[in-house]
């Protein structure tokens, strides 16, 4: 394909809005033309936190009305990127989006990831051809269905020349590991900043801790910090995703118990918590000589500080010394991954989800013919 351009859209775990990018796509490259993340309307976010808050599934009835309010929100955030940059959306080949995850169960009898933003009516909105639905396909082929982000790392960011990690610090973390002889494996560790964030929003009002100030302030508590990362998820091999229907707020609550713990130093530990788990993992399957640090966790200074500390002979850098704003990685990855569902590409994702055979990643939406 000759040059494309093409919007990449999600919203992550934070819940906090719409991350959307325009990738213009060349024989081999990929540039970042213009990036945006669009807040949610307060009804929207409101009806994410109460449904993500219950711990259960969505019924079909409050699905069915996000699926659609998503859709139309996702359509304005697209078409809002494209008109800043001075262009029509007749200019654009694709879009792909991710949508918004309100439910991943991989495991079990009935494994499923649920994914709104209904992608028909972004379709009919933009006039613009939609890919989406990015995670069904290796599920069924009996994978995780996440993370996808390592397929794309392993395009950007693999060295021959020494082992590379590149962590994902979002509402979860996630790594990709990239070994100087090639391949990519991953994997979801835990907590990104889901926890603190929610921590931060009950305590402070605030939707999450600026630089990390208010944790700087207080004290890890060992003890806490030890039950923690007892948790069986930490302990449990590859390949393993999670999401905020696993490490939520009634988790945490469930492991403070009535033990009376100052607010500030509760969220010392979780910052903990966030890396040791990271440090951890990385322990168990080989430290590399580089980390690079993409996501909103890429942001937080005091996070960042810790991890240094935690992990004192790799080199920890921003993606953005690589050539990629840490904030706009996974708008890009979507993107990307839309491309290649429209040339036929089939996506190795056994090594990292565990999916049974190489996948077609993305169902395809036209636009409809005027």
């Amino acid at each position: 394909m000759s040059e494309q351009l093409i919007v990449g859209m999600l919203s992550g775990t934070s819940r906090d809005g719409v991350d959307a990018v325009l990738i213009n796509f060349g024989h081999d490259s990929m540039e970042v033309l213009h990036a945006v993340c669009t807040p949610y309307p307060p009804a929207i976010k409101s009806s994410l936190d109460q449904l993500l808050e219950t711990g259960q599934a969505p019924t079909p009835e409050l699905t069915e009305l996000l699926d659609e309010n998503l859709g139309r929100f996702f359509a304005r955030t697209a078409q809002n990127l494209v008109a800043d940059t001075g262009m029509e959306m007749s200019d654009i080949q694709a879009i792909g989006s991710h949508g918004q995850t309100v439910w991943h169960q991989p495991g079990g009898d009935n494994p499923v990831s649920i994914q709104l933003g209904k992608p028909d009516l972004i379709a009919s909105n933009t006039g613009v051809c939609v890919v989406a639905n990015f995670r069904a396909a290796d599920i069924q082929a009996g994978g995780q269905g996440a993370p996808l982000a390592p397929l794309l790392h392993q395009q950007l960011f693999c060295s021959e020349d020494e082992d590379r990690a590149v962590l994902n610090l979002g509402g979860i973390a996630n790594l990709s590991l990239l070994p100087s002889k090639g391949g990519v494996s991953g994997f979801d560790c835990g907590p990104g900043n889901c926890l603190m964030d929610a921590w931060t929003n009950r305590h402070l009002h605030k939707d999450y801790d600026d630089n990390g100030g208010w944790a700087a302030k207080g004290t890890s508590v060992a003890g806490l910090l030890e039950k923690l990362l007892k948790d069986p998820y930490f302990s449990q091999s590859s390949p393993k995703s999670t999401g905020l229907e696993y490490f939520n707020m009634p988790w945490l609550d469930n492991m403070l118990g009535d033990t009376a713990m100052e607010p500030v130093d509760v969220q010392a530990t979780l910052v903990d918590l966030t890396v040791m788990s990271v440090a951890a993992s990385l322990r168990d399957v080989g430290i590399p000589k580089r980390l690079l640090v993409c996501g909103g966790g890429a942001n937080n200074k005091y996070l960042m500080s810790r991890l240094a500390a935690a992990l004192p002979r790799v080199i920890i850098e921003s993606t953005a010394r690589h050539g990629i704003d840490p904030n706009w990685v996974e708008g890009l990855l979507f993107a990307w991954l839309a491309r290649a569902r429209l040339t036929g590409q089939l996506q190795n994702t056994p090594p990292i989800t565990g999916a049974a055979q190489p996948v077609m990643l993305g169902d395809i939406h036209l636009a409809p013919e005027s």
